[in-house]
C-alpha cells in the first residue's frame, strides 16, 4: 500500500515540511555529484554508526562528536532513488497536517527529536554495529506516529497493487497506518542479534513511530491542561 494523499484539510502552508524536503533533496544532489569513493566516505562521516557511540562510551577522553553530530545529520543522507522517494513521499503525505496541527516552529522541533530518539533506538538494539544507518525514515516515522493519534479516523488516498493492476482506496490511517506498523515490528524482531547485516533500519523506524504518538499525545494531554497547544506555533 502506497499512500498518496492525506484527504484531512489544512488551515495553513506546511512552509516547515516543504524545506525539510527540500532539504533532504538538495543533500542527495551533493551526493550523487560526488564521486563513487568521495560518496561512501561521506555516509561514513556523517552516517549513524552504533559502534561510536560505544567507543565514547568506553574511553571518557574520547571526543563526542563522531558519535553525536550523525544523529542529525544521518537523517538528511539517502541510498538511492527509491530511498530518499519513499521518505520524502511518505513526509510529504503525513507532514503537512501535523504541521498545521502543532505548528510551523514545534513541528521543526518535533521532526529534530523524532529522528535523534529514532537514531538512538537504532544504536541500542545495534550496539557495536559498524554499519553506518542512513535516511530521514526514523524522523519521518514520528510523523506517521503523530498522524495516527491526530487524525486516527481520516482518510488517506493510497495506492493498491494487485499482481499487475493498481487501484486506489481512501482508506482510514490507522489501518494503514497500524498496518505499516505491524511490518515494521515484525521485520525488527527478525533482525535482532544481526548488528552486522545491512538493510534496512527497521528499530529507527520502530523507535521514531512510538516516540512520536508520545511526544503527541503528551502535547495534547498539557493542551487540555493548560492551553499549552498553539495554533500558528
Amino acid at each position: 500500500m502506497i499512500p498518496l494523499r492525506s484527504e484531512t484539510p489544512r488551515r495553513t502552508f506546511p512552509i516547515v515540511n516543504v524545506l525539510l524536503i527540500v532539504a533532504n533533496l538538495l543533500v542527495f544532489a551533493y551526493q550523487l555529484s560526488l564521486p563513487p569513493r568521495a560518496g561512501e566516505l561521506l555516509v561514513q562521516q556523517f552516517g549513524l554508526v552504533p559502534v561510536r557511540a560505544e567507543v565514547a562510551l568506553a574511553h571518557p577522553g574520547a571526543q563526542l562528536g563522531p558519535a553525536i553530530v550523525p544523529l542529525v545529520t544521518s537523517m538528511f543522507l539517502h541510498g538511492g532513488f527509491l530511498h530518499i522517494l519513499g521518505n520524502m513521499l511518505f513526509l510529504w503525505v503525513f507532514g503537512g497536517n501535523v504541521e498545521d496541527r502543532l505548528g510551523h516552529l514545534r513541528y521543526l522541533g518535533f521532526y529534530f527529536i523524532c529522528g535523534i530518539g529514532a537514531g538512538l533506538a537504532q544504536i541500542v538494539v545495534n550496539w557495536g554495529s559498524r554499519l553506518p544507518s542512513i535516511g530521514a525514515s526514523g524522523a519521518i516515522s514520528g510523523v506517521m506516529g503523530a498522524y495516527i493519534v491526530l487524525f486516527p479516523g481520516a482518510r488517506v488516498l493510497t495506492l493498491i497493487p494487485l499482481l499487475f493492476f493498481f487501484f486506489t482506496m481512501r482508506i482510514p490511517a490507522l489501518l494503514i497506518l497500524g498496518y505499516w506498523f505491524v511490518i515494521q515490528f515484525l521485520s525488527g524482531l527478525s533482525t535482532l542479534g544481526q548488528i552486522n547485516q545491512g538493510g534496512v533500519a527497521w528499530w529507527a523506524h520502530i523507535g521514531g513511530f512510538i516516540l512520536g504518538m508520545f511526544l503527541v499525545w503528551g502535547l495534547r494531554q498539557s493542551r487540555r491542561q493548560y492551553g499549552f497547544w498553539g495554533a500558528s506555533g
